[in-house]
């Protein structure tokens, strides 16, 4: 109760409504809203056509279905940062609208990471017999990853069922909503996506990693002259992980010390609560953009996905009517063209 107390008092003293976050940032996130939902509605449209006869698309759909999830709570995000509305709003975004926005891109992250985990089979090791390569296994694990991270942020949704005021500051602090338990679910919570973001970078590192020496072996056993083509294939191999990393590292790196400046109420100066406060929001924004750029890597990832987009916007149907396997991937269909004795090894399943 004493930390609570202080906590509240701290934030009395704090003004964090800035001009940055109530202003820019809302146009910030309105922009973002506008290409989202543009970009993931066309690739909902053009995968959901795609049959789900391999984890791959097992997996990129559910990004999909993520990515528009987080795209719908925008709207509410944008709202509240730029105090439109009454504090019962804010109070909607704190305790459900929220919640379900870092939900839903930790569900992308994991995906990714399976993403990842699946190229690394079906390229580095495609004679290999993995239960992860078939679509019932990659299915269910879909739902576990669903399931543990809803399972994990639905105590952020009940454990905010204090009541609500408006301070000094003008709007209403999330945080101010959490009992005591809330707040140290909150900070375990934290604590849990940096696992989460950190594991799956590493896989995500090491999977690649062995595609690209798999990619170097092949053009060397290949005796390819084509300098060109290989920095092409590398540069595919190498742009979900530097997109990845760009997104979402930056805010892993802010995440903790905000949270912890909010849930223990460190630092009873403002000025550094200010600080940590703005580069809270604007590493979350650069996190946010992901559901804009994972339409782009499908396009990278899966040569079906191009062709269809493609077909799609210059009406045209798919020539030979499209019969291509749905996993085929640019990097894999590249090496196919740079060693041919190894095409069979590399063919999708």
């Amino acid at each position: 109760m004493r930390m609570n107390v202080t906590q509240q008092n701290t934030s009395m003293q704090c003004k964090l409504d800035t001009r940055i976050t109530s202003v820019l940032f809302p146009c910030l996130y309105s922009v973002l809203f506008l290409a989202a939902i543009i970009l993931n509605c066309i690739a909902a449209w053009i995968f959901f056509q795609i049959h789900s006869s391999s984890t791959f698309v097992v997996y990129l759909k559910n990004v999909v279905v993520a990515d528009l999830l987080m795209t719908l709570t925008v709207p509410l995000k944008v709202l509240t940062d730029a105090g439109i509305g009454p504090a019962m709003l804010r109070a909607i975004y704190c305790r459900y609208t929220g919640v379900l926005f870092y939900t839903t891109m930790y569900i992308s992250i994991l995906l990714l990471g399976l993403i990842s985990l699946d190229r690394y089979l079906k390229i580095v090791r495609p004679f290999g017999k993995c239960a992860l390569q078939r679509v019932g296994v990659g299915k269910a694990v879909c739902a576990g990853v669903w399931a543990v991270m809803v399972a994990f942020a639905l105590p952020n949704v009940i454990l905010s069922d204090r009541g609500f005021s408006v301070g000094s500051t003008g709007k209403l602090k999330c945080s101010s909503m959490k009992s005591e338990l809330g707040l140290r679910w909150h900070e375990g919570f934290n604590y849990f996506c940096q696992v989460v973001f950190w594991g799956t970078l590493g896989l995500m590192a090491i999977c690649y990693t062995f595609i690209s020496r798999k990619v170097y072996e092949s053009y060397r056993a290949s005796r390819s002259s084509s300098g060109s083509a290989s920095k092409r294939t590398k540069s595919k191999v190498f742009v979900v992980v530097g997109v990845f990393f760009i997104c979402f590292a930056p805010f892993h790196l802010a995440r903790v010390p905000y949270t912890l400046s909010q849930t223990r109420g460190t630092g009873a100066n403002c000025w550094p609560q200010k600080q940590l406060y703005v580069a809270k929001e604007i590493t979350l924004w650069l996190s946010a953009t992901n559901i804009c750029l994972d339409p782009l890597i499908y396009v990278f990832l899966c040569r079906v996905f191009r062709r269809k987009l493609t077909a799609a916007l210059c009406h045209k149907p798919l020539a030979g009517g499209g019969m291509e396997s749905p996993t085929e991937t640019s990097t894999k269909q590249e090496m196919s063209h740079m060693a041919h004795y190894e095409a069979n090894e590399f063919r999708s399943h």
